[in-house]
Formats: structure tokens, C-alpha cells, sequence
């Protein structure tokens, strides 16, 4: 049996007394972290499982897109944004239902997949849809409520199609002056990345009497 002096058993004494007053304490800490530990681990192991079962419902929906099954293609991405909503595949796929809800006449559809995507999309999706929203919102004569989604700042990638759109729907109102000046930021904004569309502009500001 081992002998200590005095001095080794007063320390001993209150590394005793000490985890008697903190010893649950620092059970209950332990215990936490592992918990969360493995809560983390569990919780991405539940994120890869999403982005795989959410990335094969979207290779299903490209599919049935190359095929135009415009019924396939609102299922699939209905499914998508009800079990997998918080995945970056369901804006996507509910973009590119739409675009074919839109050319298939269904306009309700359309609007509401893209009213979707904009509340869940983010970046250049979102961009991307607000634009596409505007557009059906144009076909249909809703004019004030395509110019408040298309009054919201786009990346500025998106500057120049924000501002031609807009033009396109103060033309619709009838609005000639404040067209013009859409028309004229549109093509400010596309004279740093010049493309087919700048003759276009160009065109349209000239049926207004406008010159660039």
C-alpha cells in the first residue's frame, strides 16, 4: 500500500473534495458535447441524404424536360419542393417547371412556381425568377405587379434584362417617356458586356424616338 507524506495527502484530500462540489457538473459537460457531437453528425449525415434523394428527383425532372412531359415535370418538382424544399435543387427544378408551365399556356402555374422560386431562391435563381414572374406578369396585363417585382435590385449581371423588361411594360402602360429612359439604362448596363440583344435595344428605342 502506498505511503504519502502529509503534504500529497492534502492534495489528494481536495482534488477528492473538489470533484465531490464539481463532479456532476463536469459529467453533465461531457455529456453535452457528446450529445452534440453527435446530434452535428446526425444532422449532416441527414443533409447528404437530402442533396442525394433531392439531386435524383432532379436528374428525373431534366429528364422529363428534354421530353416535354409537362405533367411529369409539375409532379417532380412539386415533389421536390414539399419533401426537399430547403435543398438548392427545389428553386431550380421550380424554375425550370415553370419555364415550361409558361410555354404550355398554363400562366397560373407558372406564376405560382415562380412565386415559389422567388421566396426560396436565392442569388441568380432568385434573380432569374423575379424576371421570368415580371414577364407572365406582362402577358397576363398585370403591369403594376410585374414593375414591383422588377423595382427589387438584381445582381448585376441581371441590370440590363431588369431594365429592357421594364421598359417593355411602361411601353404596355403607355408610359413613352419613362419607357425611353428604361429603354437607355438597359443599354448602358449591356455596354460592358455588348450581345445580341443590344441591337435590339437600340431598335426599341428608336420606335420611341429615342436615341442611344
Amino acid at each position: 500500500m502506498a505511503v504519502y507524506d502529509l503534504e500529497e495527502q492534502e492534495q489528494i484530500d481536495n482534488i477528492k473534495t473538489w470533484w465531490k462540489q464539481h463532479g456532476t457538473l463536469i459529467a453533465w459537460v461531457i455529456s453535452a458535447l457528446a450529445a452534440a457531437v453527435v446530434a452535428w453528425q446526425g444532422w449532416n449525415w441527414y443533409q447528404s441524404q437530402q442533396a442525394t434523394q433531392a439531386g435524383a428527383l432532379f436528374g428525373a425532372l431534366q429528364q422529363a424536360m428534354v421530353k416535354q412531359d409537362t405533367q411529369k415535370v409539375r409532379l417532380l418538382a412539386g415533389e421536390l419542393t414539399e419533401k426537399f424544399g430547403g435543398t438548392a435543387y427545389a428553386p431550380l427544378g421550380t424554375l425550370m417547371a415553370a419555364k415550361l408551365s409558361f410555354a404550355a399556356g398554363d400562366n397560373k402555374t407558372a406564376r405560382a412556381q415562380l412565386a415559389w422560386a422567388v421566396a426560396h431562391g436565392k442569388d441568380e435563381i432568385r434573380d432569374i425568377a423575379r424576371l421570368r414572374l415580371a414577364a407572365v406578369q406582362l402577358d397576363e396585363q398585370a403591369y403594376d405587379e410585374a414593375l414591383k417585382e422588377l423595382a427589387n435590385p438584381p445582381a448585376p449581371a441581371f441590370v440590363a434584362a431588369y431594365a429592357e423588361l421594364k421598359g417593355d411594360v411602361l411601353v404596355a402602360q403607355g408610359k413613352v417617356a419613362e419607357a425611353r429612359s428604361a429603354y437607355q439604362a438597359a443599354l448602358d448596363a449591356s455596354r460592358a458586356a455588348p450581345g445580341p440583344g443590344v441591337q435590339l435595344l437600340h431598335q426599341k428605342l428608336d420606335a420611341l424616338g429615342g436615341a442611344a
